[in-house]
């Protein structure tokens, strides 16, 4: 059987791999293909879009070329390793609604929730207080 789904997942994000060991596990048929962005020998420009891209959300890409991003790709992981209940469960009006608001959240804040920030990949607003200070 061919692939499902392709998930672009950051290796060195410990929430993701956990979700990602935890679908490699279940993933018997091999329905699911794994792409780490955090490989050196990953390459943004050959699925034309941008390091930054990938590491602002979580990406699929579908046989038919098609690109998924955010809750959709978990839904599409979930069903290709048999969990329905738990896809359908997420469709649920005011349940979907709440997971991708949740997750949202989560991607702006993933490299500071897992403890990966540096001056080039989280200004959290320390340049304004710097300077502000500075000015007195």
């Amino acid at each position: 059987m061919q692939w499902q789904v392709e998930v672009f997942f950051d290796g060195e994000c410990p929430l993701c791999m956990r979700e990602i060991r935890m679908l490699r596990w279940l993933d018997r048929r091999q329905r699911i293909r794994f792409t780490d962005i955090s490989s050196e020998e990953f390459a943004p420009d050959y699925y034309g879009r941008s390091m930054q891209d990938f590491m602002d959300e979580i990406h699929g890409h579908l046989p038919d070329g098609q690109w998924i991003t955010g809750v959709e790709v978990f839904r599409r992981l979930y069903a290709a390793v048999g969990l329905w209940p738990l896809v359908a469960l997420t469709r649920v009006p005011g349940i979907s609604q709440t997971l991708e608001a949740g997750y949202q959240v989560f991607a702006k804040n993933r490299l500071r929730l897992t403890g990966r920030c540096d001056a080039s990949s989280c200004d959290v607003g320390t340049r304004k207080v710097e300077s502000s200070n500075a000015a007195r």
